[in-house]
């Protein structure tokens, strides 16, 4: 299962090399061949290996989780115009709408199925059930989710962006959970302000 797995992996890195040379990145472009950080002088391969996915294949997670290779969590990334994620959902989890500022999306299904979404600029949702082995890309910038439906079976699948740094903003996190007034929430949805106190409620994080 493991050797399946990290062919269907390596036929997606060699995909993206191969279309990065026909896309242009968000990124600015970089005068040199890498950027190493202000507090090294010299580096070896470690400086370009990633180990952060290590283990996490092991148990499937109880709960939606991303594991992130972007620029904040691998500093070899910078300038690079690249990075990567591994979404893991357990049966029936979500990824709630949400969009990355910065990058397109290429998402690749290697574990189970999941059902996409995103809406373009005019409104119109655009959907898919993906299967494994199936990629979907995810416009840069446009609200756009995923949820496995399969009552019984986890699902993972591989992220890959045209950028170091993404970025990500949730949508439910983004309205709910930054402090924007109860009273513009409700005009803005055509509620109430309790309604909206009861969202909020469900999305503040946990007390310690």
């Amino acid at each position: 299962m493991a050797s399946i797995f990290i062919k269907h992996v390596l036929v997606f890195l060699v995909a993206i090399s191969a279309t990065s040379w026909m896309v242009q990145a968000s990124d600015p472009d970089i005068l040199s061949d890498f950027i190493l950080p202000s507090n090294l002088n010299g580096v070896n391969g470690s400086f370009f290996t990633f180990t952060g996915m290590r283990g996490i294949f092991n148990q499937p997670p109880p709960t939606f989780k991303v594991t992130k290779a972007s620029l904040a969590e691998f500093p070899a990334l910078n300038g690079q115009s690249v990075s990567l994620a591994v979404l893991q959902y357990p049966a029936g989890g979500v990824n709630p709408p949400h969009t990355h500022p910065r990058a397109a999306e290429l998402l690749f299904v290697v574990e189970g199925s999941l059902e996409v979404g995103f809406v373009d600029t005019t409104n119109k949702l655009y959907t898919q059930t993906l299967q494994l082995g199936d990629i979907f890309v995810f416009p840069k910038g446009l609200v756009h989710y995923q949820y496995n439906a399969n009552a019984t079976e986890p699902t993972t699948a591989i992220s890959a962006f045209g950028s170091a740094s993404a970025g990500t903003a949730s949508l439910p996190t983004t309205l709910f959970a930054t402090g924007i007034e109860d009273d513009i929430l409700a005009k803005s949805f055509k509620t109430d302000v309790a309604t909206i106190q009861k969202l909020k409620a469900g999305l503040a994080p946990p007390k310690a």
